[in-house]
């Protein structure tokens, strides 16, 4: 058993972390902290964990957490990094959910972030925790940065294009939609229900702190750089994130159905559907699943790739504990085996 904990287990990203965790064969959740919620029990604030979790939250204690294998950070930006040196040091795996370790470069990460970096020498050692990317580079890793909900559905639904470099690359868009749990469980004016429901609408189209997290692994993949133009929307739904992408073809009697279907065929989460099909949001609700979905409208020279995520699964929670299947040589489903739910 995996001896692990979760910092900052209150949010959405952090209660379906412990979700899928308390139903994990291979781990023993023993630390859950939370400042706020010192001393309360976990079920007595997620009801849906009553029976599944005993534990009650505790304040963030790093002697404690050393005592475990794996931490999990699913706190704000800004947070892990003041705490993952040390743990580090003691030869602790960590597992972050914010972006601490996503961007390569302190002053790319102060850029978008809007502070310093408090640990600059960890960024080249953290390994970006796409598995379809680089699973062998998870499996040795002592610090695993997990990607954002957005760049988990753009790059997977463009991967393949851009590895054999079939499309124009200077000239990508990606228009992406999320539901409201995206933005957190902080109270905000714009995620209140007379603000979002019935309502749609584009946000962050100046620049979004995704962007360069989206282009840093595109670039990472071509070898090149990349051109990228990205939109994200907000939609009236609790999860999920359907991305539209366009991409120019540089050859078109290349059959993509084929290549996607080859560079997919052994990732057990990415479900390339057939040719033309629509990949609905609710078709992966509560699920670890990227499902993709080819078109060229007309037969035209524009491909366009359907993909499609649950913000909280594949695109945070899900992912990280696929990325611990991966690091502890456990079976990469392992916990992870939950199908869709419907309606």
């Amino acid at each position: 058993m995996i001896r692990t904990a979760v910092v900052g287990g209150t949010g959405y990203t952090g209660v379906e972390l412990l979700r899928l965790l308390a139903g994990h064969p291979g781990v023993e959740l023993a630390v859950i902290t939370s400042r706020s919620e010192a001393g309360r029990p976990v079920a007595e604030l997620f009801p849906n964990l009553r029976g599944a979790l005993e534990l009650e939250f505790s304040v963030p204690d790093v002697a404690l957490l050393k005592s475990c294998e794996l931490v999990f950070f699913a706190t704000p930006n800004g947070t892990a990094m003041s705490m993952v040196p040390e743990l580090l040091e003691a030869g602790v795996r960590v597992i972050d959910l914010a972006a601490d370790f996503r961007l390569r470069g302190p002053e790319l990460w102060e850029q978008w972030y809007g502070m310093p970096h408090a640990c600059p020498g960890y960024l080249e050692e953290a390994v970006y925790g796409l598995p379809e990317i680089n699973r062998e580079a998870v499996r040795a890793a002592r610090i695993v940065a997990n990607p954002g909900c957005y760049p988990t559905a753009v790059q997977l639904g463009l991967l393949p294009l851009v590895e054999r470099q079939l499309v124009d690359l200077s000239h990508l868009v990606a228009d992406a939609k999320s539901g409201v749990s995206g933005a957190g469980r902080k109270p905000a004016t714009g995620t209140l229900l007379c603000e979002a429901s019935e309502n749609f609408k584009a946000y962050g189209v100046a620049g979004h702190r995704h962007l360069p997290e989206i282009r840093q692994g595109l670039e990472a993949a071509a070898g090149r750089p990349v051109g990228l133009t990205f939109v994200p929307h907000l939609t009236p739904m609790i999860r999920g994130i359907h991305a539209t992408l366009y991409a120019q073809l540089l050859d078109r009697d290349t059959d993509l159905q084929s290549l996607y279907e080859t560079r997919y065929r052994d990732e057990a989460f990415v479900d390339v559907m057939p040719a033309g099909c629509h990949p609905e949001t609710r078709s992966v609700r509560g699920a670890n699943h990227c499902r993709i979905a080819l078109h060229r409208p007309q037969d035209g020279d524009v491909v366009v790739v359907l993909s499609v995520i649950d913000n909280l699964v594949k695109g945070a929670a899900g992912q990280a504990v696929q990325n611990m299947n991966i690091m502890f040589g456990l079976d990469e489903q392992a916990g992870l085996g939950g199908v869709a739910l419907l309606p």
